[in-house]
């Protein structure tokens, strides 16, 4: 129960925010969507439940979407935390090879047989089957199962092991490279299972000690990776404020656009962790004798 408890009030506070910032939305969505759809998702959304309804994932908040995978991981994460990991590193190794596995069949069943009837995916590629694959929880489940058996990966390599470099330089190496082709590569895969391997090899780097992690380090990047979860949740629907309120016309500063908007936010962003994410979660934490 603490575990929720402590999950719950580092998430919500933000969140909250991040529906408050939505008041724009609220037409759009009414108008996108039949009266039904619309009402359940003004109901599931604050519950974080809106994942679970391909056509209102992305109700008001479209990247708030995650929140509801996140959440329900979170729900099975206690019980996850209990499996036992193997002794020999080459069947832990073969078990995490066949979750990635597992990881990347939605996407390949969704090419095989192609539901939505989509000859050429992309981003901007519509279709019910296709916003299921993309936003609801279950298929993005091996990507966290592939994270807590990492965990594990972790603990058997020393702080500052060589391999830990040579991963680190492969994982980024490797997410540079099909990046820069990924307009030949299968939409539906890349869009989550393909690249969890390499994710994998920047994580266990960047945990170690070497220059690479050493970079990461540095203190303006580690004071923005803190307020990562408020940019995150709260750069859409803060970009559209922005933007649409003509702000940086009226300052002069439209011709320093799009990087005036990204320093914008990212100052939004710190604000929002000093003063309303860290205080709610203390209070909220007291609240609920959270630690205690």
């Amino acid at each position: 129960m603490r575990f929720w408890e402590a999950r719950f009030t580092r998430l919500y506070p933000i969140y909250l925010l991040s529906l408050l910032l939505a008041w724009r939305m609220f037409s759009p969505e009414y108008h996108a969507h039949t009266h039904r759809l619309f009402w359940t998702g003004i109901v599931l959304t604050p519950l974080m439940l809106q994942g679970w309804v391909p056509s209102i994932a992305t109700f008001l908040n479209t990247p708030a979407w995650t929140i509801s995978a996140e959440a329900f991981y979170y729900l099975l994460f206690p019980w996850m935390a209990r499996w036992k990991c193997p002794s020999s590193l080459r069947l832990h190794l073969a078990k995490m090879f066949g979750v990635w596995m597992l990881g990347l069949l939605p996407g390949a069943l969704y090419i095989l047989f192609r539901p939505d009837g989509i000859s050429h995916l992309d981003r901007w590629s519509y279709g019910p089957w296709l916003q299921a694959l993309k936003y609801t929880p279950l298929p993005h489940l091996p990507g966290f199962v592939f994270g807590v058996m990492l965990a594990d990966l972790d603990g058997r390599i020393g702080r500052a092991a060589r391999l830990r470099t040579v991963l680190g330089v492969f994982g980024f190496a490797g997410v540079l490279t099909l990046l820069c082709f990924s307009s030949v590569l299968p939409y539906a895969m890349l869009h989550d299972g393909l690249l969890m391997p390499l994710f994998g090899c920047i994580v266990l780097s960047l945990a170690g000690e070497n220059f690479l992690s050493w970079g990461f380090s540095w203190r303006p990047l580690v004071l923005i990776g803190e307020a990562s979860y408020c940019l995150y949740l709260l750069h859409f629907n803060l970009w559209k404020l922005i933007h649409d309120s003509g702000l940086l016309g009226i300052l002069g500063l439209a011709r320093l656009d799009p990087w005036i908007s990204y320093f914008i936010l990212i100052a939004l962003a710190l604000l929002a962790l000093h003063l309303i994410e860290k205080p709610a979660q203390r209070l909220l934490r007291t609240w609920l004798h959270v630690w205690r």
